[in-house]
């Protein structure tokens, strides 16, 4: 036995009420208990629109009271030593690791400017949207995002017409992209961390992506030619003048991008037996070796990017700020929903369990497709994810193997239509943000959904008659 082990059995037995109340018995909980999380992500969807000065400067308070709202009645309820192991499990098992990789990805990319003045035509403009795509699976969706949103609207500013440049590049590289790898959005890198293998999504749904990503190509190819072939579409000036030559500051932080995705590859397929038990929570020695060496990355990228850099860059750190804070929240209100799927048919959840359920008694892909997706239009699509995996079992060896379909449905779901509104997945309204910084009018929130549900929708709408059946 190693040492690692003995001094986690140590731990485990002197706390031991912690080591046993890491998994409970969802069947013990009301659909109460329920609210915190819908309370969390209602509070994350409605008050940026109905109270974005409160929300801007106290989000990371609401995010505490409503885990308070979980966890102190919790504690109560089933006793400290679970609301402990609870809390553990969420911390260790999720939110650090999950936490250190976007930290990892938002700094590397903040640390890579594209210089000079590229020219939108349609081809160059379609080309950027592809290799987007190609880089969101790579960097992430928000990583892609950051670094090609400024070079794009450069390369734009002499057109008349734009908005739909950057609604299409809201579809393509800041969702559909990201869908072939745990690096690519966060609901993929959480069934990573649950178990799913790193090359199994780019195995399973790559076809529906080159699909969804082809059709949206050529729309926008389409849709950009005829705007370009308009009379007085391009302006006689260009207001970004070719001062400087084409390339890349920052370009060291490309090296790093390649050690982020050996790290995360390293934890999926080194198997240790060092496993530190704490509290009921295992924590093995791949995982400590990739976070630790994320965290290495982040500090390396801040060390070797010029200053000059960031400042082009306009880099904060604020956006991690409100996701860390954000996550924190959500992965703690998010135990007792999950505990309460895990339940099955006979949990609180059942109804939930049964329409997505076949009269057989087997999954219906085409419901958890749907179901997955109407959430994570709205919601967050990273917990939006985790309760389906979990209404599906949520054991990831099944899950990949007999119940691949509905693996398949719930990431492409989770993925794909978190480009349904701008609250889908967070670096829509990072891009949307910026483009209106730019001068760029961009859609209203509901303006913003006549464009997803007239082309987004019946996309989703034929993929579920040819995959999802």
């Amino acid at each position: 036995m190693s040492s690692a082990r003995s001094i986690g059995m140590g731990l485990a037995l002197l706390m031991p009420q912690l080591a046993l109340a890491a998994e409970f018995d969802g069947r013990q909980l009301s659909p109460i208990w329920g609210v915190p999380f819908a309370g969390i992500l209602l509070s994350i969807a409605v008050m940026p629109l109905l109270a974005p000065s409160f929300w801007h400067h106290h989000f990371g308070k609401v995010a505490a009271a409503w885990s308070l709202a979980f966890l102190v009645p919790f504690a109560i309820v089933f006793g400290p030593g679970a609301a402990g192991a609870a809390f553990v499990h969420a911390l260790l098992g999720e939110y650090i690791p999950f936490v250190i990789l976007l930290t990892a990805l938002f700094t590397v990319a903040g640390g890579i400017f594209i210089r000079g003045n590229l020219h939108g035509s349609p081809g160059l403009n379609t080309g950027v949207l592809a290799g987007g795509a190609v880089l969101a699976s790579i960097m992430g969706t928000t990583g892609a995002s950051m670094l090609l949103v400024r070079p794009l609207i450069r390369a734009n500013d002499n057109r008349r017409h734009k908005v739909h440049v950057f609604v299409f590049f809201i579809f393509i590289v800041s969702n559909a992209g990201g869908s072939l790898t745990p690096l690519g959005d966060p609901p993929l890198f959480l069934g990573f961390l649950k178990g799913v293998d790193f090359f199994w999504t780019v195995r399973h749904i790559f076809p529906e992506t080159l699909f969804l990503v082809g059709s949206l190509l050529v729309l926008f190819f389409a849709l950009d030619s005829w705007y370009y072939r308009r009379r007085e579409e391009v302006l006689p000036r260009d207001p970004t003048p070719d001062t400087q030559r084409l390339g890349f500051d920052g370009a060291r932080n490309f090296w790093l991008l390649g050690v982020i995705v050996g790290l995360v590859l390293l934890s999926g397929i080194w198997k240790s037996p060092v496993v530190f038990n704490i509290a009921g929570t295992e924590v093995g020695l791949p995982g400590i070796v990739r976070d630790v060496g994320l965290i290495a990355v982040t500090l390396v990228s801040m060390a070797i990017t010029p200053k000059s850099v960031h400042a082009a860059n306009q880099f904060a750190w604020a956006p991690m700020q409100e996701v860390a804070k954000l996550f924190a929240g959500i992965f703690l209100t998010i135990i007792p929903v999950i505990a309460m799927l895990r339940a099955g048919i006979d949990g609180p959840f059942g109804a939930v369990i049964a329409a997505v359920t076949r009269p057989d008694g087997s999954p219906d892909p085409a419901m958890y497709f749907w179901a997955s997706g109407v959430l994570s239009s709205f919601l967050d699509n990273a917990p939006t994810y985790l309760v389906f995996f979990n209404t599906a079992g949520g054991d990831p060896q099944v899950l990949m193997t007999t119940m691949a379909a509905t693996l398949a449905a719930i990431s492409a779901g989770s993925v794909f239509m978190g480009a349904n509104s701008y609250i889908g997945n967070a670096p829509n309204l990072m891009v949307k943000a910026i483009a209106e910084d730019r001068g760029v009018k961009m859609p209203s929130f509901f303006g913003y959904m006549v464009w997803s549900t007239g082309i987004l929708v019946p996309l989703f709408a034929l993929m579920t008659l040819i995959w999802f059946r």
